[in-house]
Protein backbone atom coordinates (compact mmCIF):
# COMPACT_ATOMS: atom_id res chain seq x y z
CA UNK A 1 0.00 0.00 0.00
CA UNK A 2 1.39 3.57 -1.27
CA UNK A 3 0.06 5.14 2.02
CA UNK A 4 2.38 7.66 3.64
CA UNK A 5 1.83 6.79 7.26
CA UNK A 6 0.69 3.30 7.36
CA UNK A 7 4.13 2.37 8.39
CA UNK A 8 3.69 4.40 11.32
CA UNK A 9 1.07 2.93 12.88
CA UNK A 10 0.75 -0.19 15.22
CA UNK A 11 1.05 -3.49 13.49
CA UNK A 12 -2.28 -4.29 14.95
CA UNK A 13 -3.97 -1.52 12.79
CA UNK A 14 -1.84 -2.13 9.58
CA UNK A 15 -3.05 -5.28 9.68
CA UNK A 16 -6.68 -3.90 10.04
CA UNK A 17 -6.34 -1.35 6.90
CA UNK A 18 -5.02 -4.01 4.80
CA UNK A 19 -8.26 -5.93 5.63
CA UNK A 20 -10.15 -2.96 4.83
CA UNK A 21 -8.48 -3.14 1.77
CA UNK A 22 -9.84 -6.91 0.90
CA UNK A 23 -13.21 -6.02 2.22
CA UNK A 24 -13.75 -3.49 -0.49
CA UNK A 25 -12.35 -5.42 -2.85
CA UNK A 26 -14.59 -7.76 -2.50
CA UNK A 27 -17.55 -5.51 -2.54
CA UNK A 28 -16.40 -3.62 -5.75
CA UNK A 29 -15.94 -6.51 -7.50
CA UNK A 30 -16.92 -5.83 -11.10
CA UNK A 31 -17.07 -2.10 -10.41
CA UNK A 32 -13.45 -0.90 -9.73
CA UNK A 33 -9.97 -2.99 -10.02
CA UNK A 34 -7.67 -3.71 -7.13
CA UNK A 35 -5.74 -0.53 -7.88
CA UNK A 36 -8.01 1.96 -7.62
CA UNK A 37 -9.59 0.14 -4.11
CA UNK A 38 -6.18 0.51 -2.69
CA UNK A 39 -5.23 3.60 -3.87
CA UNK A 40 -8.59 5.13 -2.30
CA UNK A 41 -8.02 3.18 1.06
CA UNK A 42 -4.57 4.36 0.74
CA UNK A 43 -5.68 7.96 0.29
CA UNK A 44 -8.47 8.08 2.74
CA UNK A 45 -6.20 7.02 5.31
CA UNK A 46 -3.47 9.51 4.61
CA UNK A 47 -6.61 12.39 5.02
CA UNK A 48 -7.43 11.02 8.29
CA UNK A 49 -4.17 10.69 10.40
CA UNK A 50 -3.14 14.72 10.57
CA UNK A 51 -6.80 15.41 12.46
CA UNK A 52 -6.60 11.68 14.68
CA UNK A 53 -5.51 12.26 18.21
CA UNK A 54 -5.65 8.27 18.47
CA UNK A 55 -5.29 5.62 16.04
CA UNK A 56 -7.38 3.06 17.51
CA UNK A 57 -10.57 3.55 15.52
CA UNK A 58 -8.58 4.35 12.15
CA UNK A 59 -8.88 1.57 10.44
CA UNK A 60 -13.37 1.71 11.21
CA UNK A 61 -12.88 5.25 9.79
CA UNK A 62 -11.17 4.51 6.77
CA UNK A 63 -12.83 2.06 5.82
CA UNK A 64 -16.06 4.05 5.83
CA UNK A 65 -14.68 6.75 4.66
CA UNK A 66 -13.29 4.99 1.40
CA UNK A 67 -16.47 3.24 1.07
CA UNK A 68 -18.26 6.58 0.92
CA UNK A 69 -16.23 7.86 -1.68
CA UNK A 70 -16.20 4.83 -4.09
CA UNK A 71 -19.85 4.84 -3.84
CA UNK A 72 -20.06 8.37 -4.27
CA UNK A 73 -17.36 7.70 -7.69
CA UNK A 74 -19.48 4.74 -9.00
CA UNK A 75 -22.53 6.82 -9.02
CA UNK A 76 -20.25 9.85 -11.25
CA UNK A 77 -19.33 7.41 -13.30
CA UNK A 78 -22.68 5.58 -14.00
CA UNK A 79 -22.18 2.37 -12.35
CA UNK A 80 -24.65 3.01 -9.14
CA UNK A 81 -28.10 4.91 -10.21
CA UNK A 82 -29.84 5.43 -7.06
CA UNK A 83 -33.05 7.27 -8.38
CA UNK A 84 -32.52 9.34 -4.90
CA UNK A 85 -31.39 12.64 -4.18
CA UNK A 86 -27.55 13.05 -2.80
CA UNK A 87 -26.98 16.03 -0.47
CA UNK A 88 -23.70 17.11 0.59
CA UNK A 89 -23.53 18.92 4.30
CA UNK A 90 -20.40 20.96 4.10
CA UNK A 91 -18.32 23.33 7.34
CA UNK A 92 -15.12 23.96 8.51
CA UNK A 93 -14.16 21.06 11.06
CA UNK A 94 -17.35 18.49 9.98
CA UNK A 95 -17.81 18.80 13.70
CA UNK A 96 -21.29 19.89 14.58
CA UNK A 97 -23.43 21.65 12.12
CA UNK A 98 -23.09 19.83 8.85
CA UNK A 99 -22.87 16.48 11.36
CA UNK A 100 -26.18 17.76 13.07
CA UNK A 101 -27.31 18.08 9.20
CA UNK A 102 -26.65 14.88 8.58
CA UNK A 103 -27.73 13.27 11.37
CA UNK A 104 -31.36 14.59 10.44
CA UNK A 105 -31.62 14.07 6.92
CA UNK A 106 -30.95 10.98 7.07
CA UNK A 107 -33.10 10.48 10.13
CA UNK A 108 -36.14 12.04 8.42
CA UNK A 109 -35.31 11.04 5.31
CA UNK A 110 -35.55 7.15 5.84
CA UNK A 111 -33.27 6.21 3.54
CA UNK A 112 -34.59 8.09 0.57
CA UNK A 113 -31.68 10.29 0.21
CA UNK A 114 -28.02 9.87 0.07
CA UNK A 115 -26.57 12.13 2.94
CA UNK A 116 -22.52 13.25 2.74
CA UNK A 117 -20.89 15.63 4.86
CA UNK A 118 -17.62 16.93 4.88
CA UNK A 119 -15.01 19.84 6.12
CA UNK A 120 -12.63 21.90 4.88
CA UNK A 121 -10.32 22.04 8.01
CA UNK A 122 -11.67 18.48 10.09
CA UNK A 123 -11.79 18.37 13.88
CA UNK A 124 -10.38 15.47 15.58
CA UNK A 125 -13.65 14.69 16.86
CA UNK A 126 -17.40 15.37 16.67
CA UNK A 127 -18.60 18.04 19.44
CA UNK A 128 -20.02 16.12 22.38
CA UNK A 129 -22.86 19.13 22.75
CA UNK A 130 -23.65 18.04 19.51
CA UNK A 131 -24.16 14.49 20.70
CA UNK A 132 -25.91 15.40 23.55
CA UNK A 133 -28.37 18.25 21.55
CA UNK A 134 -29.29 15.28 18.98
CA UNK A 135 -29.40 12.31 21.32
CA UNK A 136 -32.43 14.23 23.14
CA UNK A 137 -34.32 13.75 19.87
CA UNK A 138 -33.16 10.21 19.68
CA UNK A 139 -30.67 10.71 17.00
CA UNK A 140 -27.27 9.05 17.66
CA UNK A 141 -24.30 10.44 15.69
CA UNK A 142 -21.72 9.21 18.00
CA UNK A 143 -20.45 6.66 15.37
CA UNK A 144 -19.44 10.04 12.98
CA UNK A 145 -16.30 11.28 12.45
CA UNK A 146 -15.31 14.54 10.74
CA UNK A 147 -13.43 13.74 7.00
CA UNK A 148 -12.48 16.52 4.40
CA UNK A 149 -14.73 16.77 1.67
CA UNK A 150 -13.43 14.93 -1.91
CA UNK A 151 -13.57 15.86 -5.32
CA UNK A 152 -16.22 12.81 -5.99
CA UNK A 153 -17.94 13.18 -3.19
CA UNK A 154 -18.70 16.96 -4.46
CA UNK A 155 -19.50 15.69 -7.90
CA UNK A 156 -21.92 13.26 -6.55
CA UNK A 157 -24.10 15.58 -4.78
CA UNK A 158 -27.30 16.89 -6.67
CA UNK A 159 -27.06 19.81 -3.47
CA UNK A 160 -24.22 20.83 -1.81
CA UNK A 161 -25.57 22.80 1.44
CA UNK A 162 -22.65 25.19 3.06
CA UNK A 163 -22.52 26.34 6.65
CA UNK A 164 -19.78 28.90 6.95
CA UNK A 165 -16.84 27.64 5.19
CA UNK A 166 -16.70 30.43 2.31
CA UNK A 167 -13.75 30.72 -0.34
CA UNK A 168 -12.91 27.22 1.44
CA UNK A 169 -16.18 25.52 0.26
CA UNK A 170 -15.73 23.91 -3.56
CA UNK A 171 -17.59 24.88 -6.16
CA UNK A 172 -18.82 22.78 -9.01
CA UNK A 173 -20.71 24.38 -12.38
CA UNK A 174 -24.19 22.83 -12.25
CA UNK A 175 -24.81 21.46 -8.63
CA UNK A 176 -27.76 23.46 -6.37
CA UNK A 177 -25.66 25.29 -3.86
CA UNK A 178 -27.26 26.94 -0.48
CA UNK A 179 -25.77 28.39 2.16
CA UNK A 180 -27.01 28.34 5.77
CA UNK A 181 -26.08 30.86 8.05
CA UNK A 182 -26.19 29.03 11.67
CA UNK A 183 -24.05 29.86 14.77
CA UNK A 184 -21.50 27.63 15.19
CA UNK A 185 -21.88 25.03 18.30
CA UNK A 186 -18.21 24.94 18.85
CA UNK A 187 -17.45 25.93 22.40
CA UNK A 188 -21.33 26.35 23.20
CA UNK A 189 -23.30 24.02 25.97
CA UNK A 190 -26.45 21.77 25.18
CA UNK A 191 -28.57 24.57 25.63
CA UNK A 192 -27.36 26.77 23.63
CA UNK A 193 -26.61 23.74 21.13
CA UNK A 194 -30.20 22.61 20.97
CA UNK A 195 -31.26 26.16 19.32
CA UNK A 196 -29.05 25.55 16.60
CA UNK A 197 -30.44 21.75 16.35
CA UNK A 198 -34.29 23.10 15.82
CA UNK A 199 -33.12 25.87 13.11
CA UNK A 200 -31.22 22.92 11.22
CA UNK A 201 -33.96 20.55 11.39
CA UNK A 202 -36.20 23.48 10.25
CA UNK A 203 -33.69 23.72 7.19
CA UNK A 204 -33.87 20.33 6.90
CA UNK A 205 -37.78 19.66 6.84
CA UNK A 206 -38.14 23.06 3.97
CA UNK A 207 -34.97 20.97 1.93
CA UNK A 208 -36.66 17.48 1.83
CA UNK A 209 -39.80 19.52 0.74
CA UNK A 210 -37.57 21.36 -2.29
CA UNK A 211 -36.38 17.73 -3.32
CA UNK A 212 -40.19 15.81 -2.69
CA UNK A 213 -38.90 13.48 0.05
CA UNK A 214 -41.34 12.42 2.04
CA UNK A 215 -40.71 12.17 5.63
CA UNK A 216 -39.80 8.55 6.98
Amino acid sequence: MTSRYIDDLPLVEQNLILGVTRTLRNEFAGTFGPETIERFVADSLDQLVPSAKITTFLPLFTERFARERLQALAKVEGHLGTGEPTVLFLCVPNAGRSQMAAGWLRHLAGGRATVYSGGSEPASNVNIAAIEAMAEVGIDITAEFPKPWTEEVVRAADVVITMGCGDACPLYPGKRYEDWELDDPDGQNVAAVRVIRDEIRQRVEQLMESLAITAG
